[in-house]
C-alpha cells in the first residue's frame, strides 16, 4: 500500500475498461465487483475514502422498515436479502443486533408488532431473528434507562449494525487485491473526450501535485451528493448545461455514553412528535442519538450541525429516556449529507420521485452517474452499474460471472476458520480486525496503548495497509474515535501525528485535525 508504488500500478496499464471517481461506498463496490471480474479497474478520490456520508451513516443494515409502511415490498425484499449477505461477508464489522420499539399508547405494540413480523417473513431464509411482542418488564430489562411512566409494553425485532468507514477500507483493500487500482487524495481535474465520446480523464496526486492522463473506456461517476459537479466537466465539452440530479439533506447524530443506553439492545421510536424516526444505538463503546432530514442548498465536505437539529434530537430523546441527555453529556456531533435523488425527466417525458433508492444516468458522450441508494444495498448496485455499462456497450462482456454475493472481504474468515466476532457495541479494538489481528501483533507498538482500543501498532497498521496519510484519516475512519469522544481524538492527535511522521509522512496535517476535532465538540450552551 505503499503510495509511490501505486502511482507505478496506476501507469502500469495503457487503457483500463473502468475508471470509477469517488471513493465512498458505491465507487468501491463497483471496483470490487468489476475486479473480481476481470476488468481493468483505477479508482480515484479525491480526499480519503469514505470521507463523505459513507462514514456518516446510522450504522445499521437494514431493510428499510420505513418502506415497508410504504408498500414498497420488493425495496424491503432486496434490502433483506443484501443485509444478510454483508453480515456474512463482513462478521467483524456487520452483525445482528436486537432493537426494541417501546410502546405508549394502546394500539402501538400490535401495529408495529404485525408489521415487523411481516418483515420477518419477507426476509424468508435471511431472516436473523424473530419479532417479540413484550410486556413492560421485558422492555425494561432490555431498555433500563427507558421512561417506565406510562409504557405499556413494545416490540423486539432484528436488524444489523457495522462499522461504515472500516467496511469501506475492507472492499477497497479486498477490490486491490483482487488487481484494482485504488487511490485516494488523488482529485480528477477534468474529463478526456474523442469525437464527443468520454475517452478518460486527468487526475493529480493532491500530495505531490504530478499530474496523470488517464485512458478509460468506461468513466464512471461514483461521487454521491457531488455527482454533478462531475456531471458538469462532461457537459463542458459535450452537450452543454445540465439539470441537476441531486438534491441534499442533512442527517445529524449526536454520541453520548453508555450510561443512557447500558444494554446490547438499540431503541427505535417509529414517529416522533413531527413524524421523524428516533433511533438510540449502541455502538462501540457509546450510544448514537439521531437522526434529522433537513434540506440544503449547499455541499460543503465537512457540513455542520444546526442548532434546532441538535435540539430536536436532545428533546426527542428526553421524552423516551428516564434520564435526559444534555448538551454537556454530547461527546461528539457528525453530520452526513445524503443524496436524494430530484425527479427526472425521461425521453417519454416521465418523471421519478425523489428517491434514497439509486439512480443511474448515461450522458450522451457516455459518463455513467450513479446516485442515491444506501450501504445495506452496496453490492447490488454496483452489479446494477456494471449491468448499464455492459447494455450500452461501455464495456465487453467478461467471461467471468458476478462473484461478490459470497466473497468474504479482508479480515473476515473463510470457510474453514472459526472465528467468534465481539460485538460492535462492545469498545474498538484489535478485534475489529478480524482475522489480521496477527498481523496486527507484529507490527512495533502493538502493546503500547494510545487509549483504551487503539494502540501504536494500529497507528502504523493504518499507514502500511489502509491507505492512511493524515491524523483524520487515522482518526476519524481507521479508528472511529473522532466520532465517538472528539475531545479525546484531539488529546491525541500530537502522539498519532508523531507516529505516522515516524512512518514517513511528512505531513500529517495536525493543525488540520485540531480544528475539525473543535467542530465536531458541541457547544454546552447556546
Amino acid at each position: 500500500m505503499q503510495r509511490p508504488a501505486l502511482f507505478d500500478q496506476l501507469l502500469a496499464t495503457d487503457v483500463y475498461d473502468l475508471a470509477i471517481i469517488g471513493g465512498g461506498a458505491t465507487g468501491l463496490g463497483v471496483a470490487l465487483d468489476a475486479a473480481t471480474r476481470g476488468y481493468k479497474v483505477v479508482l480515484l478520490e479525491s480526499y480519503d475514502f469514505a470521507k463523505g456520508t459513507s462514514s456518516r451513516a446510522t450504522k445499521l443494515v437494514h431493510g428499510g422498515v420505513r418502506y415497508l409502511a410504504q408498500g414498497n415490498l420488493s425495496l424491503v425484499r432486496e434490502a433483506l436479502r443484501e443485509r444478510a449477505v454483508l453480515l456474512h461477508n463482513a462478521p467483524h464489522i456487520a452483525q445482528p443486533l436486537a432493537f426494541v420499539m417501546p410502546s405508549y399508547k394502546w394500539w402501538e405494540t400490535t401495529f408495529y408488532g404485525i408489521g415487523l413480523m411481516l418483515y420477518d417473513l419477507m426476509a424468508g431464509k435471511s431472516a436473523i431473528g424473530s419479532t417479540q411482542f413484550l410486556n413492560k418488564q421485558q422492555v425494561l430489562d432490555r431498555l433500563p434507562q427507558v421512561r417506565s411512566i406510562g409504557l405499556l409494553g413494545g416490540v423486539q425485532y432484528w436488524d444489523g449494525q457495522f462499522d461504515d468507514a472500516r467496511l469501506a477500507l475492507k472492499i477497497a483493500r479486498t477490490a486491490q487485491q483482487k488487481g484494482a487500482t485504488v487511490l485516494n487524495y488523488c482529485s480528477v481535474e477534468s474529463l478526456e473526450h474523442q469525437n464527443h465520446k468520454l475517452s478518460g480523464l486527468i487526475c493529480k496526486d493532491a500530495e505531490t501535485g504530478r499530474v496523470f492522463n488517464i485512458k478509460a473506456k468506461c468513466v464512471i461517476n461514483a461521487t454521491g451528493v457531488w455527482v454533478d459537479g462531475i456531471r458538469a466537466m462532461d457537459a463542458n465539452t459535450s452537450s452543454g448545461k445540465i439539470e441537476p440530479m441531486v438534491t441534499p439533506s442533512q442527517g445529524v447524530h449526536l454520541v453520548v455514553d453508555r450510561t443512557f443506553l447500558s444494554k446490547d439492545f438499540a431503541m427505535l421510536v417509529p414517529s416522533t412528535q413531527d413524524g421523524r424516526v428516533l433511533f438510540a444505538v449502541p455502538w462501540l463503546g457509546k450510544v448514537i442519538l439521531g437522526t434529522t432530514d433537513t434540506p440544503r442548498t449547499d455541499l460543503p465536505i465537512e457540513p455542520m450541525a444546526f442548532a434546532e437539529e441538535v435540539d430536536f434530537i436532545l428533546n426527542e430523546s428526553a421524552r423516551y429516556l428516564s434520564k435526559a441527555p444534555s448538551r454537556a453529556d454530547v461527546r461528539s456531533v457528525w453530520v452526513g449529507l445524503r443524496p436524494l435523488v430530484k425527479p427526472q425527466k425521461t425521453t417519454s417525458g416521465n418523471t421519478k420521485g425523489i428517491s434514497r433508492e439509486h439512480t443511474i444516468l448515461i450522458s450522451e458522450s457516455g459518463l455513467v452517474t450513479v446516485t442515491g441508494g444506501k450501504w445495506t444495498t452496496y453490492r447490488v448496485m454496483a452489479e446494477d452499474v456494471l449491468q448499464q455499462c455492459l447494455d450500452s456497450r461501455l464495456i465487453t462482456k467478461s467471461d467471468k460471472l458476478p462473484m461478490t454475493a459470497d466473497f468474504p472481504l479482508v479480515g473476515a474468515p473463510r470457510s474453514n476458520e472459526s472465528y467468534s466476532p465481539i460485538p460492535l457495541t462492545h469498545k474498538q479494538g484489535p478485534h475489529s480486525y478480524g482475522t489480521e489481528q496477527s498481523l496486527l501483533s507484529t507490527l512495533p507498538g502493538s502493546a503500547l496503548w494510545l487509549c483504551e482500543g487503539l494502540s501504536e501498532a494500529m497507528v502504523r497498521f493504518a499507514v502500511r495497509y489502509e491507505y492512511a496519510r493524515t491524523v483524520e484519516d487515522m482518526l476519524a475512519r481507521r479508528s472511529r474515535l473522532l466520532f465517538l469522544d472528539a475531545a479525546l481524538a484531539l488529546e491525541l492527535s500530537d502522539k498519532v501525528a508523531a507516529i505516522l511522521m515516524s512512518e514517513k509522512i511528512h505531513n500529517p496535517q495536525l493543525e488540520v485535525f485540531k480544528t475539525l476535532a473543535q467542530s465536531y465538540m458541541l457547544p454546552t450552551s447556546r
